[in-house]
């Protein structure tokens, strides 16, 4: 019976995260480029009573052991890098990706983010930066006259100058993958960072080696699904309540068991 009780209480600490992961979902379903993630779990190692196959007699073996499992725990929080839908903006330097691929976004100190955010703007020198003013790389500036701007699928960007005819191409924005982009670290702001487990990025023009074409004046939005997220809250809570029950029927077996009078 003790031995159910931290059964129970590691399944009641495994549900309580499975409800701060779908609360995280939640919390970001009007984030620009947000991706859902998911709580996967593995059951602990298991007390042999009775070995299977083990000698029954001399000449018949155990079929069926005897085994008990010590409770669960979690394994992973897994992202899910599935396709959000799309909002129509309008905006000029509102990008979305329609396939594969990360923005890459220079942070302060120098290193390189990746994103699937593309509400971008520009500064006071007319790069095109993020709401955080982390500009893109490689680095893209309109020039202050511009009157148009006009960004190619393949991630070219143009603008119109007054009194000319013809765009004027001032830079080209890339993309990059990642053979496992699950293995992504999350850093927040809608920034990832590379692991050992992600692999390197491999940057490209977009629209070609697999990555996804850029379309302007949309956003993607977060992909993560209200009712999807409400019945895996539902989930959660009624399995940290049954886990809740097995802790309450133990302990009152131990209080029958304790008050046994001979």
């Amino acid at each position: 019976m003790i031995r159910s009780l931290w059964s129970a209480a590691s399944g009641m600490q495994g549900q309580q995260k499975t409800i701060d992961v779908v609360a995280n979902n939640l919390a970001n379903i009007s984030t620009t480029g947000f991706k859902k993630s998911r709580a996967d779990f593995q059951d602990l190692i298991y007390q042999n009573l009775k070995t299977t196959g083990s000698p029954a007699t001399n000449t018949t073996q155990v079929p069926t052991g005897i085994q008990i499992g010590l409770g669960s725990r979690l394994a992973a929080v897994t992202k899910i890098f599935s396709p959000g839908d799309f909002s129509q903006t309008g905006n000029e330097l509102d990008i979305a990706i329609e396939g594969d691929g990360f923005f890459q976004i220079t942070q302060p100190d120098g290193a390189i983010g990746y994103s699937r955010a593309g509400a971008f703007k520009r500064d006071s020198t007319g790069q095109i930066v993020t709401s955080d003013g982390n500009p893109l790389s490689p680095s893209v500036t309109i020039p202050a006259n511009a009157t148009k701007i006009n960004i190619g699928s393949d991630g070219t960007v143009s603008v119109q100058l007054p009194g000319q005819s013809a765009t004027t191409s001032v830079g080209n924005i890339k993309l990059s993958a990642f053979s496992n982009p699950s293995g992504l670290s999350s850093q927040g702001r809608n920034i990832y960072i590379p692991t050992d487990s992600s692999g390197t990025a491999t940057e490209g023009t977009p629209g070609q080696n697999g990555l996804g074409t850029i379309t302007q004046g949309l956003l993607e939005m977060s992909n993560v699904n209200v009712a999807e997220e409400m019945v895996n809250m539902i989930v959660g809570q009624r399995a940290y309540e049954v886990n809740s029950k097995a802790v309450q029927a133990s302990d009152e077996m131990l209080q029958t068991a304790n008050n046994l009078k001979r």
